[in-house]
């Protein structure tokens, strides 16, 4: 069956150039230009391909591994001066994923460094905006980079043991387990000369007993988190960004991992966005030491502002 439209614009071409001609039914004649759009709006139709022979399946797009955070224009948002003790009492707990304190104080932590690129680089983020984080650090790698460690600490960061080797620690012996953490403060304490205080369990596993051990033999507190962005499956910096900002509440101890770039690149847009809601950093030693009791928090603490 012909196509009416094509038909109908054969008929008024005709009627155009036959300019006054009486066929059985009158076209108007139109002028070149409506001619020529009538023409191309023709050609635009019989070309495009019936819906159901169009192909259904779905467009692959490579991910893009130079893609960087973009900075924010403007003055960047500051964490304020502040000059909070980070003596905490050993009697104040043996584990921790957050710590509930009366003010909307968070902590930002830092895995698996230090990293020769990732952390110099966050180091930096850090510096322009007044905020000093904890580093749970792993023992070879300080080893490896300890001109890292030393920034790191210059600058007023915390650095927690994050083992030597970063092994599963639930499935060791006590003896693995006394080496793995005195090998890591041994490393931190050569590269910058700073005791360690608190430790973070790789992959969070440690038994409850192995737990109070460590806080006896060594007086660490374990600390876990109660913010994780999963960053180390590299979900991309826009998703790790949106988890940490919908997750963080005061009190909160946040995870993150400086050995992944795209956390890092993450960074600037969560720590400005943390900052814009009311937050305020300090070290998960400073966290420590402000802990409250609870009818004390509740009667204190300030819900953060809404986003904007």
């Amino acid at each position: 069956m012909p196509n009416p439209l094509r038909t109908l614009g054969y008929r008024v071409l005709n009627a155009s150039l036959e300019d006054g001609r009486h066929g059985e039914e009158k076209v108007s004649p139109i002028s070149r230009r409506g001619f020529m759009l009538l023409a191309a709006s023709l050609s635009s139709c019989s070309a495009a391909a019936p819906l159901g022979d169009r192909a259904t399946s779905p467009v692959k797009t490579p991910a893009n591994a130079n893609y960087r955070t973009p900075a924010l224009s403007g003055p960047l948002p500051r964490n304020p001066d502040m000059a909070f003790s980070s003596d905490f009492s050993k009697s104040s707990g043996i584990s921790f994923s957050r710590v509930l304190v009366s003010g909307n104080y968070i902590a930002m932590t830092f895995d698996d460094g230090p990293h020769p690129q990732n952390t110099p680089r966050l180091l930096d983020m850090l510096r322009a905006r007044n905020v000093k984080a904890t580093f749970f650090v792993i023992g070879r790698s300080v080893d490896l980079y300890p001109q890292v460690v030393r920034r790191t600490v210059a600058e007023g960061h915390e650095i927690g043991n994050h083992s030597h080797t970063h092994r599963l620690l639930s499935k060791l012996g006590d003896s693995e387990l006394r080496l793995e953490m005195s090998r890591c403060a041994d490393a931190v304490h050569r590269a910058a000369g700073v005791r360690i205080r608190t430790m973070r369990p790789p992959y969070g596993g440690l038994l409850q007993r192995q737990r109070e051990l460590v806080h006896s033999e060594f007086g660490y507190p374990t600390i876990l988190w109660s913010v994780d962005p999963l960053d180390w499956k590299r979900p991309g910096p826009g998703v790790v960004t949106s988890r940490i900002l919908s997750g963080t509440t005061a009190g909160a101890i946040v995870l993150a991992h400086d050995l992944h770039a795209q956390t890092v690149d993450a960074m600037p847009a969560t720590i400005d966005g943390l900052l814009r809601r009311g937050f305020k950093f300090v070290t998960v030693s400073q966290l420590l030491a402000m802990k409250t009791e609870p009818a004390a928090a509740t009667a204190q603490i300030t819900a953060p502002p809404p986003a904007y």
